[in-house]
């Protein structure tokens, strides 16, 4: 199970990155839109110098990932990226997009399970029918969205490498505990006894 943290666009303090960078996590995406690129880049560099093992990511900023020598997310708005600058990850919205995106290091399927203002979600029903369609497809497949231990079992599939988790690492005060309880999850057999709500059947 790959397990990307994405940071919450909440600034960056020292304690609770170093907290979130330990918790066993294997991935990380810095997601911080107020920051100016200098700092962003002195963020990614402390990443790097600190905790080498760990992917980074760095969203919606080309220059600094470039100089960081780390992966691009790339989102919706996002002028387009020539082919080979950088790792490249994309978020999915519409199944439609995976043909025209399937050649990115990672693909983001969200939201599954609701969250405000990420319109309807998913849900692990129709995240099941997309992963049985999907074209072949060179990165990883994560899902995004509402995501916990409770209902991350009812997510498995074949096709499906990991999650991406937003507030559901860093607004705990034990993010250790919280990746310990996803991996958990993710091991143990058959489907939870309480299957989660969706918008969809």
């Amino acid at each position: 199970m790959f397990i990307l943290a994405i940071s919450p666009g909440e600034g960056f303090q020292t304690p609770r990155w170093d907290r979130l960078a330990r918790s066993g996590i294997d991935a990380l995406m810095i997601r911080e839109p107020d920051l100016e690129p200098r700092e962003l880049l002195a963020v990614a560099r402390w990443v790097r110098s600190r905790y080498p093992g760990l992917e980074l990511w760095v969203n919606g900023r080309l220059d600094v990932a470039l100089a960081a020598g780390c992966g691009l997310h790339v989102p919706e708005a996002h002028p387009f990226v020539p082919p080979g600058l950088a790792p490249l990850s994309r978020p999915v919205h519409d199944p439609a997009q995976v043909h025209g995106r399937s050649t990115a290091r990672q693909l983001i399927l969200s939201p599954i399970f609701p969250v405000p203002g990420k319109g309807p979600a998913w849900g692990p029903g129709r995240l099941h029918l997309v992963l049985h369609g999907l074209p072949p497809v060179s990165g990883r497949i994560l899902a995004l969205g509402g995501i916990t231990a409770a209902n991350a079992a009812w997510l498995k599939h074949p096709r499906l490498d990991g999650v991406a988790l937003v507030r559901g690492l860093w607004n705990r005060p034990d993010p250790e505990t919280a990746v310990a309880a996803l991996r958990a999850a993710w091991k143990t057999p058959g489907r939870p006894p309480v299957r989660p709500r969706s918008t969809h059947p």
